[in-house]
């Protein structure tokens, strides 16, 4: 172990947080991913300039992506350093940083409103939960959606910060869930950020490089392992992003759904490769998909104490 003394206490500061998240869920007033949105976002007014370069709007990228992470970084360092503090800040940070609860109640939100045929409320409902425009979707359409974003999201918004847990502790976690909203917040490839967004995006790919592929094995090994494996081998590299496309194609074979196809962004539809193997997704195939990630979580918990115990 990286950062916590032993296998056994970074399980039960694990199981602790996941238990907060459970029975708190996302906190509704003073979340402290919103403070730190505001904080960034007024770091970016100050240093993104559409009349600078772009090598100098990339630098500045960097430059802000510092300055946003770097305090918060230290503090938690600092109370980590703090025996009596340590424990206590890294259930904190990692419930902060989990959104397994808040994934949960979107996506049965989405479920809820396709179960009982109300079509509006349902395109409504994963709008929360995705960047492409529902308007015209229809309940295929809807349940692809939800799907998606539960795999997806139990990658970034789940996985993720486990594995940087377990690897750097809190200052891991943290860091892995500041860098992943940065990238939510400047990772386009518009005008105004497709330079001075660059270094977010690059650091969450690479923050993600390993977690992702994890996630993916995950899905493969709690589903239809084979068909998981042999979408992920065959068509994970046809996905536009790196990370997304592991994720997204074992997720898909193992539940022998199919993922992908068309969807609108900002008015321009787009194409995308189809993933995974099976029938088109229903509205009972987003609880599956949540039921995948919450066995793969309780499988990492189980594979924490295993080596524990071995190393015991």
């Amino acid at each position: 172990m990286l950062f916590y003394h032993s296998i056994e206490l970074v399980a039960l500061l694990v199981l602790c947080a996941l238990a907060l998240d459970r029975l708190l869920g996302e906190p509704r007033r003073l979340h402290p991913l919103v403070g730190f949105g505001n904080f960034a976002a007024w770091t970016e007014q100050r240093l993104n300039r559409r009349a600078y370069s772009d090598t100098r709007l990339r630098v500045h990228g960097v430059l802000a992506w510092v300055l946003s992470i770097a305090p918060w970084l230290l503090l938690t360092w600092l109370l980590c350093r703090q025996p009596l503090l340590q424990p206590l800040a890294g259930v904190l940070v990692l419930y902060f940083a989990l959104g397994m609860q808040s994934l949960r109640e979107h996506a049965g939100r989405v479920h809820s409103a396709l179960q009982a045929g109300d079509l509006v409320q349902a395109r409504a409902r994963v709008g929360e939960i995705v960047s492409r425009d529902t308007l015209a979707m229809q309940q295929e359409d809807v349940a692809r959606a939800g799907v998606e974003s539960v795999l997806e999201n139990g990658s970034d918004a789940v996985f993720g910060a486990l594995f940087w847990f377990v690897v750097a502790g809190a200052p891991g976690a943290l860091l892995y869930r500041l860098a992943n909203t940065l990238d939510a917040m400047w990772g386009y490839r518009n005008v105004r950020y497709n330079h001075f967004g660059w270094a977010a995006a690059r650091l969450d790919d690479l923050l993600n490089f390993i977690p992702s592929r994890l996630t993916a094995l995950t899905y493969a090994l709690l589903g239809n392992t084979r068909s998981a494996l042999h979408c992920w081998r065959q068509q994970a590299r046809a996905w536009d992003s790196p990370n997304a496309g592991p994720v997204m194609a074992s997720g898909a074979g193992s539940l022998a759904v199919t993922l992908g196809g068309a969807a609108n962004y900002h008015g321009v539809s787009e194409i995308r490769p189809v993933l995974g193997t099976g029938s088109v997704p229903q509205a009972s195939d987003i609880t599956r998909a949540i039921k995948l990630v919450q066995r793969g979580v309780w499988l990492w918990v189980a594979v924490l104490l295993a080596i524990g115990w071995l190393h015991g």
